[in-house]
């Protein structure tokens, strides 16, 4: 185990190299000691994680690819930043996504069945946010921001900081968010309004198509300086460092001091979405080097290395992963295709005379192509 060090400007908190070498700890630039002192169960925890999601991923792509799904964002090469952070969060503390975190879900002990619904178009998600303290999936970019900033806001207003049981909120965006008015917005109210929040933007190097450098010139923590709050990168394919960083970010907000930006730099290993085509805008060469980066080689290698698992563990954990992938595949092909003109469900909480005529217009319009060839 490598001893503690801290990171120059620019650079990013590490506590586990590509190498699986871990450093025992980090001191930041404003004196917050960074660590992640685990069990060997724990350990054994976050790798098993850290496969099960990205089995899951790589079953929900294929589904996409045979036209069981709609389209599917996947967060290959970003596992170690949302598992990190999502089990960074406390019971009490509220997570806004965005479209991608589907390992945060998985963290927050949410169905993983639920956004593929979503996107195979039979339902709108399907999950209790306030039960599982998980908002639905957003798909406008950059709008969740605004969602927990005022979620937080009220947090604050009911008294529920100040205190180690304090609440606090955590909000997920990319770096071509960063880009957004909305999220620039969240900044200044976040700001001004010392909001328990922390802004967790997972820098996978593109916006799309757009590379980084068209995003910004400086590295996007050192933004949040201009809304009068801390940022800090940390190194988004390390797991440990994202648990630590977004850990001391949360404790930071609940206790009453206000929103922390984390840009957890990583990399998005595949497509945008099953819509885009990487190889149009970025090199082999480039993918390659991030390969060496990979969050889960890591921490095997970790494991291996402390003699914390053996190889009856990889197989064990690997063949949990495929069963799991098998069964969500099964339901998925199980879902019922909803009927028309459920659309018109769940509008209003308790209805609408304008819906009602809507729908009745519908079922007319529908009622009219009985008998016919269409």
């Amino acid at each position: 185990m490598a001893k503690g060090g801290s990171p120059p400007d620019g650079e990013l908190v590490q506590l586990l190299t590509p190498e699986g070498e871990r450093i025992e700890s980090v001191t930041g630039s404003d004196g917050t000691v960074y660590r992640a002192d685990f069990t060997d169960d724990e350990y054994r925890g976050l790798y098993r994680d850290l496969v099960i999601v990205r089995k899951l991923d790589a079953e929900a792509t294929a589904l996409q690819r045979q036209g069981e799904l709609g389209i599917w964002a996947s967060l290959l090469g970003q596992e170690a930043a949302q598992v990190g952070s999502g089990r960074a969060l406390r019971t009490q503390d509220m997570a806004f996504p965005t479209y991608r975190e589907h390992g945060v879900l998985y963290c927050r002990g949410i169905d993983p069945i639920m956004p593929l619904g979503l996107f195979r178009g039979v339902d709108q998600g399907g999950w209790d946010p306030n039960e599982f303290k998980f908002n639905m999936y957003t798909i406008v970019i950059g709008a969740q921001t605004l969602h927990a900033t005022g979620y937080a806001m009220g947090v604050t207003m009911d008294g529920k900081t100040g205190t180690d049981d304090g609440e606090a909120v955590i909000a997920y965006f990319g770096d071509g968010a960063t880009s957004q008015g909305d999220v620039n917005e969240a900044f200044i109210w976040a700001g001004v309004f010392n909001a328990p929040l922390v802004f967790f933007c997972q820098n996978n190097q593109y916006a799309i198509s757009e590379p980084l450098e068209r995003q910004t010139r400086i590295p996007l923590y050192r933004r949040a300086a201009g809304f009068g709050f801390p940022g800090i990168r940390v190194d988004g394919n390390d797991v440990l460092a994202s648990y630590a960083v977004t850990r001391a970010a949360l404790d930071h907000a609940r206790l009453g001091q206000g929103p922390t930006l984390i840009e957890a730099y990583t990399y998005r290993m595949g497509a945008h979405t099953t819509s885009d085509d990487p190889t149009r805008y970025r090199i082999a060469s480039e993918v390659e080097a991030w390969q060496a980066k990979d969050p889960i080689l890591r921490v095997r290698a970790f494991l291996e290395k402390q003699q914390i698992a053996d190889a009856a563990f990889f197989t064990e954990v690997d063949e949990q992963a495929k069963r799991e992938a098998v069964h969500l595949r099964e339901r998925v092909l199980e879902m019922p295709d909803p009927q028309p003109t459920t659309i018109f469900d769940n509008v209003y909480a308790h209805g609408s005379p304008l819906v009602d005529k809507q729908r009745a217009g519908f079922n007319e319009y529908q009622a009219s192509f009985e008998g016919s060839a269409h």
